[in-house]
Formats: structure tokens, sequence, C-alpha cells
């Protein structure tokens, strides 16, 4: 996109709301188009305003912000809305992913992070906190059961995978594999073809919520594709 990156604020704790405007406000390319506490206020600001990313509490008190999501579902916009949350459950996750949500980011990762991740939202990418996504994976129980429509993945798919949950670029996993890019961009439409999805959220939904038994191991069974954090 071109100009400046108009955002918009939702969050019902006034000190970090207020401290998140002026972080943002340093940066030249962004504009604060306008900050608020609940749901109410942020949907009569999206339909005067021009907004490019909506940040968006998840813990709004008596209200959550995936309320909002649905509107923008509906066609209410183009905003594009990254969950900036101090933690959420694997539900929740889920259902951000499911109501296309474009990333996550923890209150408490270092700001550069924020700033970046509104980057490549704006940008049209996504932006899921690694951590978000371990635990979302760590909660959600597979299938009980043989499931007959599981379908395989090949070791490169896997560690294709693996680095999208890590949150690489295309660059950064062909650079982690050794590999070219186009092979990785080939990598990763075999895996939209597998998961019957068309975005990297979407795969990581459906990775976690349908295939985490099978997809996110190590190869030996063992749950969980990522190597601990330091």
């Amino acid at each position: 996109m071109t100009g400046r990156v108009r955002i918009l604020v939702i969050d019902d704790h006034t000190l970090f709301r207020e401290s998140l405007v002026r972080l943002l406000e340093r940066e030249a390319e962004f504009e604060v188009v306008d900050r608020c506490g609940t749901v109410a206020e942020g949907r009569r600001t999206l339909a005067a305003k021009a907004v490019d990313v909506v940040l968006l509490d998840y813990d709004l008190g008596d209200e959550v912000g995936t309320d909002l999501l649905a509107m923008l579902g509906e066609g209410a916009g183009s905003a594009r809305v990254i969950m900036v949350t101090a933690g959420m459950r694997a539900s929740a996750t889920l259902h951000a992913m499911n109501a296309h949500a474009a990333g996550v980011v923890l209150k408490h990762s270092d700001p550069r992070q924020l700033v970046e991740a509104i980057r490549r939202v704006a940008a049209g990418g996504t932006w899921w906190d690694t951590g978000i996504v371990r635990a979302a994976n760590g909660e959600v129980q597979a299938p009980a059961g043989p499931q007959a429509d599981v379908k395989s993945i090949t070791e490169r798919q896997r560690q294709v995978l693996s680095s999208i949950l890590d949150g690489l670029t295309n660059k950064e996993i062909a650079a982690r594999m050794r590999a070219s890019e186009t092979s990785v961009k080939a990598t990763i439409q075999e895996l939209f073809s597998k998961a019957g999805v068309r975005t990297r959220s979407q795969l990581v939904r459906v990775a976690i919520e349908r295939y985490s038994a099978e997809w996110l191991t190590d190869g030996q069974g063992r749950r969980g594709v990522w190597k601990t954090i330091a």
C-alpha cells in the first residue's frame, strides 16, 4: 500500500492504550485515526473513517474483541485486524483465525515486533505470535480414533509448515532450508491444496484444529514441531 498506515486502537485499559498510541505516533509512516475502549466505539469509527489496521484487545471487560471481527467479515470496511492481547485460549485463537484476523501480538512483546507486525499486515501479510500458536497447538486435543480423511504430508512440507508456524517469510524459509524461494512457494501451495485453504492463517488453523497429531509432530509422533524458546 502507499501513504501512511491508518490505525485504530481499541483497548479498554486507558494507560496501555495511550502508551500504545504514543509508540505508534513515533513512526512516521503510521497515523492513529482514533482510539477507543469498546467494540461499539470501534464500530462507529470504522463506519466514519478510513482505517487500514485495527489493533484490537481481546479482553475488553464485559465483551471480547473478536465480536468486532464478524462485522468486518460482513464487509464493513477493508480494515485488517491484529489482536493485541495479554493472552488467548486456544479456542479464542482459532476463532480469530476463522474470523479472518490477520494476526496476534502479545502485549508484553518487544514494541519492535508490533511495529513490524503492522507493516506486514498493512502490506497484505499476516503475523501470528509464535507463543500463541504453540499454546493453541498444546491445548487442542487430537480427535479420538482413526481419521479416514487424514492427508499425510512429506518431511519437506512439514519443515515448511514448521517455518510458517515460526512466523518466517518465504525468503527466510528458503534461507533456513537452503532452498530456492520458488521451491518454497511451490511447497506452500501443496500445503494449501492438502488443507483446502488459500491463506497462511487458514493453513495454521486447519493444521492445529484438524491435523495436529499428524502434521505438527517431529516425524516420530511427538507433539510439537517447534524448538523450545530460550
